[in-house]
């Protein structure tokens, strides 16, 4: 219990309080002159944002398991080695993909269905956005490996501080308080990228100063090598293809939710946030469960990794139901704290009560999930997203919506059915035992 309380707990709280702040960057915005606008703004951004940083932190999965595979096998220099060349890699990821998104920008929101209020402000956020996208892969790639390690403490300080600075910048520059320009919502994109900026910093000085087991030099050689890759890519691939499924069915559900009337659409992406939230102690959990589970594959200590996989799934679950009794009890306070608009609370309260019905689902899939990667049984959660994702969050919403007319009620329904499918599938597979018997590299 002290070994997973000591990776879940930093991880917890950098998490947790992460998302806190990015809750802070949405509820600054619902307070503004144009608080609906801005909100729907933002939100027809996320998809494509998380689209990209989505299948980049899938793709890290790799890292983290490539990592505690060799830790587990006493084979430091090979942890060393896969820090050291994925944050080359991760850079030339991001300076690519923040590129393409800069340049359709504007392509990128028509499509998620951008109205002519919403248009020009989610451009230019997504644009500004793109702008910190190699920072923050870059970040999430030492992340990665310090997780992979079991160093959690670590990532949990430098993005703290970030995320902290990145609250301040908000407050600043969407309100144009003391010698700063007033800027709205292209503040709030300005003070994200900043902060992405100074978690890269400081992860940098992590991984170079501070003595740990892939602590790297700038003698060594930080070329890309194909084994390195190839390590990575036993997990990080299907983990990617797994997120960029995912989340192209997102794309469709919000395409499908966007026609809804803007203080609707404002009341949807403010439920998205909180339910993101919901997400943090179960993201915790599995960030535990891969590091532990993948550490004892590494070293063939099977019935370990399968009690740590039990124990943290248990864990979570009873986490997620607290969560989801909270959302019933609390769900009008809670949504007060991103607006005043008395339609947009009175929507968005009504979902929380639905999210609440999910959250054994998300306690599940989540941490069960990553104990599978952790054992490079990666098909399985692909699998479950597949089905759940694309027949749920696309087909089954669009019945919802266009057929019966059932608006934000029917699109989150659909959003508890695709978790508590995912959930099944994966822990079924769990059940079954077969995930241990895969043959690893380290």
């Amino acid at each position: 219990m002290k070994v997973i309380a000591v990776i879940i707990l930093p991880a917890f709280v950098e998490l947790v309080l992460s998302h806190l702040f990015s809750m802070v960057d949405i509820a600054m915005l619902g307070h503004t002159d144009i608080s609906s606008v801005a909100i729907s703004a933002v939100g027809l951004t996320m998809n494509p944002i998380n689209m990209i940083i989505g299948v980049s932190q899938a793709f890290c999965i790799g890292i983290t398991v490539a990592v505690a595979w060799s830790i587990g096998a006493g084979k430091k220099e090979n942890a060393k080695t896969v820090a050291r060349e994925t944050l080359t890699l991760s850079l030339l990821i991001g300076i690519a993909a923040g590129t393409a998104v800069f340049f359709a920008a504007g392509s990128l929101v028509a499509f998620m269905g951008a109205k002519e209020d919403t248009f020009n402000y989610a451009e230019g956020y997504l644009k500004i956005i793109a702008l910190g996208f190699p920072f923050q892969i870059a970040t999430l790639a030492i992340t990665a490996s310090a997780r992979g390690a079991g160093k959690t403490f670590l990532p949990m300080m430098y993005n703290i501080i970030a995320n902290a600075a990145n609250v301040l910048l908000n407050y600043f520059l969407i309100f144009g308080v003391l010698f700063f320009p007033k800027l709205g919502i292209y503040g709030a994109a300005i003070a994200t990228s900043v902060s992405k900026v100074i978690a890269f910093i400081l992860a940098l000085l992590m991984l170079f100063c501070v003595k740990t087991d892939i602590r790297v030099k700038l003698s060594e050689n930080f070329f890309i090598h194909k084994s390195t890759v190839k390590r990575i890519a036993e997990v990080g691939i299907t983990a990617a293809l797994e997120q960029l499924i995912m989340q192209t069915g997102f794309v469709f559900f919000t395409k499908t939710v966007s026609v809804l009337p803007t203080h609707i659409f404002s009341a949807h992406h403010i439920s998205l946030n909180i339910n993101g939230l919901a997400w943090v102690p179960s993201q915790a959990f599995g960030v535990a469960s891969t590091s532990l589970v993948g550490q004892c594959v590494g070293r063939g200590d099977k019935d370990k990794a399968k009690s740590y996989a039990n124990v943290i799934h248990l864990m979570s679950l009873c986490v997620a139901v607290f969560i989801g009794v909270m959302f019933v009890l609390f769900s009008k306070y809670i949504v007060m704290i991103y607006t005043n608009e008395p339609s947009v609370i009175d929507a968005a309260s009504q979902v929380l009560k639905i999210i609440a019905l999910g959250m054994p689902g998300i306690g599940t899939q989540i941490p069960v999930a990553a104990a599978l990667r952790g054992a490079k049984d990666t098909k399985i959660p692909l699998l479950a997203n597949l089905i759940s994702v694309w027949i749920f969050r696309v087909i089954v919403c669009n019945i919802f919506l266009n057929v019966f007319h059932w608006g934000i009620i029917g699109a989150w329904v659909t959003i508890v059915l695709d978790q508590t499918c995912r959930a099944v599938i994966v822990y079924t597979r769990f059940l079954h035992g077969k995930w241990l018997n895969k043959k690893i590299s380290t």
